[in-house]
């Protein structure tokens, strides 16, 4: 599971750094990156981006919503690996979208991992240190462990 927070520096050639706790799981049947929701990148496993994969595919294709949900995880998806020393190589279109020049922040979300610039992943924080905004954002979402 990917959990934590680090924060790495992109080269200039767009290399990031993995945490070496990530890497282990990304060795294992490969990853791949994509523009995620928010202004982030999402990388998942090949396990987990079949899942993705599968549940969009299973949409109607005559929706529109479900045509720009493919384009945006699937035309801006790309296959990563690690090389010698623990880097990704993040494409050129995905550090422009996400705004990623230098400093990153890797943030586990479980079945994958979001980079972030840290001015935006700052502004995340904010929203989630809010604890009476929480309280409402939260108060319907069962998080018991009873079925």
């Amino acid at each position: 599971m990917f959990l934590g927070q680090f924060q790495h520096n992109l080269d200039e050639k767009g290399r990031l750094m993995v945490p070496a706790r990530f890497r282990e799981l990304l060795l294992d049947g490969g990853a791949y990156i994509t523009q995620g929701f928010d202004p982030c990148l999402m990388v998942m496993t090949s396990v987990y981006f079949q899942q993705v994969y599968n549940s969009v595919n299973s949409m109607n294709m005559a929706d529109p919503n479900a045509r720009l949900l493919r384009r945006l995880i699937f035309a801006n998806a790309y296959p990563v690996e690690t090389d010698k020393v623990g880097r990704i190589l993040v494409p050129q279109n995905l550090r422009t979208f996400a705004n990623l020049n230098g400093e990153a922040i890797v943030a586990g979300q479980g079945d994958y991992f979001e980079i972030w610039t840290p001015a935006a992943w700052n502004e995340q924080m904010k929203q989630i240190q809010d604890t009476e905004a929480n309280a409402q954002r939260f108060s319907t979402l069962n998080l018991s462990s009873k079925s």
